[in-house]
């Protein structure tokens, strides 16, 4: 996953670093290193944020053979990585290994992606020209699905609505995109926080904690641990970085809490591989392109590492049969549990922040 990955990222990069040497370029110049480092990362991470003007900045071979390419194949690396942590879940006694990623990889293309997108491209061709803006309910139904999801298309700017409903987009994605989430992220997400819910209950009842047949220990509760606390930290390390020096203030468009909720909102969604934006804040500098190309990275791969890490860890386990100690996990007792683990989880870690902006904001 993570070298293959990375290749596509110096494809990319590559791409948009020669293409003024390249065939098909329509005489364009190259993109600038940090601009290109940023949208190669962004397009390779599944967060597709555009920061220029794809009419005006890249030629046909690039709009053709490289970034409509990465429409597809990071949303295939998300499957594949879930698919890998349910069969670490099947699985027993497997020596640690959950299935080939070049298979899942090519199947998800070529047999669920490109057949749906076949579908829909048709379908919005017959729909060319009409007008589908209804006013501000439709742009704020938008606003919570593009932040619940991992889509990060707008069709107002978030920057314009209410102190509180920038707030709720900025807490739809702090959730970890798990409301449904991202192609294949949004489903491990869930599935890591639902194995917090099982420790939590087995602590309360003294006893080893089971999920769906495997015995959540202090390896697979570390990794676990570690996978909730990696996006909180590249988020909120990344805006303090960018409020304490003078290049990242200097992208500010706002001052007070609604400037921290401009630089908050675009580490929230970048490291949450989101790719809206809130508008405002001036990212196109090499400063944040930098940066976020970081968080974006960060974000995506460190958290999947972590979840292929715990696959392994339980494929090579052996299923534990269910006992009448065992927590059922389809009943509304858990589905009350894991709603109350999610809203603590992220309340605890980003309502301070939420406090200093959207919440300060709204109070004022």
């Amino acid at each position: 996953v993570l070298g293959f990955s990375l290749a596509s990222v110096l494809v990319l990069y590559g791409l948009e670093r020669l293409q003024d040497r390249l065939p098909l370029s329509w005489g364009f110049a190259p993109m600038d290193p940090a601009g290109a480092w940023s949208t190669a990362v962004s397009f390779t991470t599944n967060t597709s944020g555009q920061r220029y003007s794809g009419e005006a900045a890249a030629g046909h071979l690039l709009q053709m053979a490289g970034l409509p390419v990465q429409n597809f194949l990071p949303a295939a690396v998300g499957i594949a990585v879930v698919v890998a942590l349910i069969r670490g879940f099947a699985r027993s006694r497997a020596d640690g290994r959950v299935g080939n990623f070049w298979f899942d990889l090519t199947r998800t293309v070529v047999r669920v992606l490109l057949p749906v997108a076949f579908v829909f491209a048709i379908v919005l061709v017959a729909m060319g020209g009409k007008e589908t803006r209804v006013g501000q309910a439709a742009s704020a139904l938008f606003a919570a699905s593009t932040t619940s999801t991992s889509t990060g298309a707008v069709n107002s700017m978030h920057d314009s609505l209410t102190a509180p409903g920038g707030g709720i987009a900025l807490f739809n994605m702090q959730l970890g995109e798990i409301t449904p989430g991202g192609t294949g992220s949004g489903l491990y997400g869930m599935l890591i926080l639902a194995i917090v819910a099982v420790f939590i209950a087995g602590l309360m009842v003294g006893r080893t904690p089971e999920y769906l047949g495997k015995k959540i220990g202090r390896r697979e509760i570390t990794l676990v641990a570690l996978y909730v606390l990696t996006t909180p930290a590249i988020v909120l390390i990344g805006t303090a970085i960018a409020i304490a020096v003078p290049d990242g203030r200097a992208g500010i468009l706002n001052s007070g809490s609604h400037g921290l909720s401009e630089v908050l909102y675009a580490f929230t969604s970048a490291g949450n591989n989101n790719g809206s934006a809130f508008a405002g804040l001036t990212v196109a500098t090499p400063f944040y392109n930098t940066l976020l190309g970081v968080a974006m990275l960060a974000g995506r791969f460190v958290p999947m590492t972590l979840v292929l890490a715990l696959a392994g860890r339980l494929a090579s386990q052996k299923t534990v049969p269910a006992s009448a100690g065992t927590l059922p996990t389809y009943q509304p007792l858990f589905v009350g549990l894991l709603v109350a683990v999610v809203l603590v989880v992220v309340g605890l870690t980003y309502i301070p922040v939420l406090s200093l902006g959207p919440i300060a904001e709204a109070l004022s």
